[in-house]
């Protein structure tokens, strides 16, 4: 592949709703430009975008893929973003690194939540953007309907630039509202020209006139021109329309049947004449000179000094280990040595590749704006920075988007759960959604994902790629257990067995402490030495041991103070041993003499939802114990539902709240504290925990 500078390059995301033709539109394009010699289809799972396992077996997009296109003398990096919710950080890593984005809309399905959610990430990140519907080919489809739609709900800036051409209910092609020319496709995918049907004068004379209204306000001289009835050139409107994509007051909307390679050409020459180029986006990507700790922001200009970030990282088994980035500013040369100073480490670059899918293609350099690979990086993660040590930067690294859904997991052969580490360990470092936790409380290992599907796929992955098998299951709440009463009570530990014996004798009172964030407090009010004071320590040790593991049900003991009144010993006897293990029979006997309870974790859940749907969300938190504590409305018309809720009725919610809101809703959790958890779930746990240990005496 050529080396392309600055001015000569695109990056654009296609993104939008699942299954709304992405990954059919990436293929068209590259089969428009010869990189693929056949149209490849979703279904036969022979396209250049999805080429993973999981994505080939599912049949819809997992990972973003990288398919540099070049067209017309210039090189467009095609970001293909899955659509759907789970892998939504995918999108966000793409979305990081785009300068322009192409919103696919099914001409079958119409506007959807993906639709809306692409929409405002490119609000997010000031993007230009167009929209591309797919599948006019479908006898179904309504065009105008679906323009009115989409201006209904994106306001009026959204602008026909095609309007379909339909010939005994075929889709065979377009009219450019903007030449003011009809089209009819040829089998491969270019057009002849061809006279504008009367149907579809009607629908055309709006849209010109909303065109043209658009060129006139970008000068005055324009202005001036439009209301004296002066047509504008095509050069004149083109300039004037790029300006106005730009600014996002104008978003144009294209058609096409990617799978019959019909409009895939037209999107292009819209990417080249209207996109801009890196150094003239509208977002650069902030950040410091940790030398200087000046600001610096990254314009992509290739005479600056080098800012090279890492937006992606993959570590495949079969595809090898690379860190996908974009220069920011600079040139990236395949001989470089680099700095990353977060980490204060020197990395070689032995050689630069551009990817295409799963394929490589070496490259001798990267110009600012452009989009390549590094392979083997020592210790360079996503989200770092390299640059040249004596101008060291970091650049901000984008919001990611916070996993919320939790599985347990175990291995399901012994002996495997190095392996099993290792794999997810490679996971997260690809995956920036995809966290692990080990929960020693409740001696279990989680995994937290962005939802269940996600975390579905990641078990599926370790399994093909790693060789090793886990079993997912419900993950055990972290529950605590605490008193309600103060009690005495002794307890004595005293063995005879030859020689020296063991005495110890406690007299304790046990008592709320009134702390739920201290597991103990421990005091003595020994008069007269009936316990030397060298045995104090130990007396709290058997405190200290006893509250890792409740008599209860086995959780955690908080919120208990422990005094020591009394007792007695032996001169020969005593022991610190002997002393703890009288606190332990205290302890316990003292415990589930104080009217024990579990305590269960409460969160404050925070939902983001269209006002339409808060009557349903509000009903759904009351049947899980939620308590509604506010609502606060949001700049773009939608609800922030504020509930505490505990901790136990948040697993799977994810799901529910996609089902109950049409994937509209959002949530976000804290943990806020600890309350006592009602008497059925207290029953619940108790029984489980005899079940599976016994009581403990």
């Amino acid at each position: 592949m050529n080396v392309y500078k600055t001015d000569n390059i695109r990056n654009v995301i296609v993104m939008g709703h699942g299954s709304s033709g992405k990954t059919s539109l990436t293929e068209a394009m590259a089969y428009t430009t010869g990189i693929v010699n056949r149209l490849g289809k979703v279904t036969d799972g022979n396209t250049i975008s999805d080429f993973d396992k999981e994505e080939i077996k599912r049949k819809f997009s997992i990972n973003t893929s990288v398919i540099p296109i070049e067209f017309n003398g210039i090189k467009i990096n095609i970001l293909d973003a899955p659509g759907y919710f789970d892998f939504v950080g995918e999108m966000e890593e793409a979305m990081s690194v785009a300068d322009g984005a192409v919103i696919c809309v099914s001409a079958k399905a119409g506007v959807e939540v993906g639709t809306v959610k692409a929409w405002e990430y490119c609000e997010r990140y000031s993007i230009p953007r167009i929209f591309y519907i797919s599948f006019m080919d479908d006898p179904n489809a309504d065009f105008m309907k679906l323009v009115n739609e989409l201006k209904n709900i994106f306001g009026k800036k959204v602008a026909p630039f095609h309007l379909p051409i339909i010939e005994e209910g075929k889709f065979v092609g377009y009219v450019n509202t903007v030449r003011m020319a009809g089209r009819k496709y040829r089998p491969d995918g270019s057009y002849d020209e061809c006279e504008i049907p009367d149907n579809e004068k009607e629908d055309l004379a709006p849209v010109r006139d909303m065109i043209m209204e658009a060129v006139a306000e970008t000068s005055e001289e324009y202005m001036e021109r439009f209301f004296n009835g002066e047509e504008f050139s095509f050069e004149e409107i083109v300039g004037a329309l790029r300006n106005e994509i730009f600014e996002g007051n104008i978003v144009p909307v294209q058609i096409g049947s990617s799978i019959n390679n019909f409009g895939a050409r037209m999107v292009l020459e819209t990417i080249e004449r209207y996109f801009p180029a890196p150094d003239k986006a509208k977002f650069f990507r902030q950040g410091i000179n940790t030398a200087t700790k000046e600001p610096f922001i990254a314009t992509c200009d290739h005479d600056g000094p080098l800012a090279v970030f890492v937006f992606k990282t993959i570590l495949d088994p079969f595809i090898g280990a690379f860190s996908l980035v974009k220069i920011s500013s600079g040139i990236l040369k395949s001989d470089d040595t680099v700095y990353n100073a977060e980490r204060d480490a020197m990395e070689k670059i032995s050689k630069l590749y551009v990817l295409r899918g799963k394929t490589t293609t070496e490259i001798k350099e990267l110009h600012g704006g452009d989009i390549g690979a590094i392979p083997k990086l020592s210790v360079t993660r996503t989200g770092d920075t390299l640059s040249k040590k004596e101008f060291p930067i970091i650049l901000n690294k984008p919001k990611m988007s916070v996993p919320y859904t939790s599985v347990a997991y175990t291995s399901k052969v012994k002996g495997e759960e190095d392996k099993i580490a290792q794999a997810i360990s490679k996971m997260t470092i690809e995956d920036l959604t995809l966290k692990q936790v080990n929960d020693e409380e409740n001696r279990q290992m989680l995994l937290y994902g962005v939802g269940d599907q996600h975390l579905e796929i990641v078990a599926s992955k370790i399994k093909d790629n790693y060789k090793v098998d886990i079993e997912i299951m419900h993950p055990r709440v972290a529950f605590r257990e605490t008193i309600r009463k103060k009690v005495e009570t002794e307890g004595k530990h005293k063995k005879q067995s030859g020689g020296h014996g063991q005495y110890g004798h406690v007299k304790m009172s046990f008592e709320p402490s009134n702390n739920l964030d201290k597991p103990y407090e421990f005091e003595e009010k020994i008069f007269g030495g009936s316990v030397p004071k060298n045995y104090f320590p130990a007396v709290e040790k058997g405190i200290q041991e006893c509250v890792q593991k409740g008599p209860l049900a086995g959780y955690p003991v908080v919120g208990i103070k422990g005094v020591l009144l009394d007792g007695s010993y032996h001169p020969v006897d005593s022991s610190e041993m002997a002393f703890k293990m009288a606190t332990i029979h205290a302890f316990k006997k003292g415990f589930m003499e104080a009217s024990p309870v579990l305590l269960e974790p409460i969160a404050l859940l925070k939902v983001t939802i269209p006002d339409r749907f808060t009557g349903d969300i509000m009903g759904d938190l009351n049947k899980k114990r939620g308590r509604v504590m506010g609502m606060n409305p949001t700049d773009n018309g939608k609800q922030v539902i504020e509930a505490e809720i505990p901790m136990s009725e948040l697993f799977g919610y994810s799901t529910n709240l996609r089902s109950m809101t049409g994937g509209y809703g959002n949530y976000e959790y804290a943990f806020v504290r600890y309350e006592q958890a009602p008497p059925e779930v207290q029953q619940h746990e108790i029984a489980r925990h005899e079940a599976e240990h016994g009581r403990e005496v």
